[in-house]
C-alpha cells in the first residue's frame, strides 16, 4: 500500500476515534487514554464511567462493501486486545474493567451510524 493510502486511512481511522471519544463523552463516560499501546497490542480507548473501566476496540468503515465494521474484530484481534487489557490492568490495578466495541459506519451523504457491543463476552 502507498504511503499516502496509509495516511488517508490513518486519518480516517482517527476521525472514527475523535467520533467514539464524543460518543462516551456524551453518555457521561470519562476518556481515561486513547491509543494506549504494548507490545502485546493497542486499546483505542479506555473509558471510565461509574466505577467501571471500559477498553473499546473502534472500528470505522465508509461503507458495508466487505461487511460491518463490528465483523473485523476477529478472534486474534480478540486476544491481542486482552492481552493488552492484561498489561493495563496490572499497571494501574483497575479491577472492575469489561471489553466493549464501537462500530461506526459513515456513508457518504448519510450521518454515522454507531453501533454499541457493551461487554463482549469471552468466548
Amino acid at each position: 500500500m502507498a504511503p499516502e493510502a496509509k495516511d488517508v486511512r490513518r486519518r480516517f481511522g482517527d476521525r472514527g476515534e475523535d467520533r467514539a471519544a464524543a460518543f462516551f463523552i456524551v453518555r457521561g463516560f470519562r476518556i481515561v487514554a486513547r491509543n494506549w499501546s504494548t507490545r502485546m497490542g493497542e486499546i483505542d480507548l479506555i473509558c471510565e464511567k461509574d466505577g467501571v473501566t471500559h477498553f473499546v476496540e473502534v472500528k470505522t468503515r465508509r461503507s458495508t462493501t466487505y461487511g460491518y465494521p463490528e465483523e473485523a474484530i476477529t478472534p486474534t484481534k480478540l486476544l491481542h486486545l486482552r492481552r493488552a487489557i492484561e498489561c493495563y490492568v496490572q499497571m494501574s490495578n483497575v479491577r472492575n474493567y469489561q471489553l466493549d466495541a464501537l462500530a461506526i459506519t459513515i456513508l457518504p451523504g448519510e450521518p454515522p451510524e454507531f453501533y454499541y457491543v457493551d461487554n463482549i463476552s469471552e468466548e
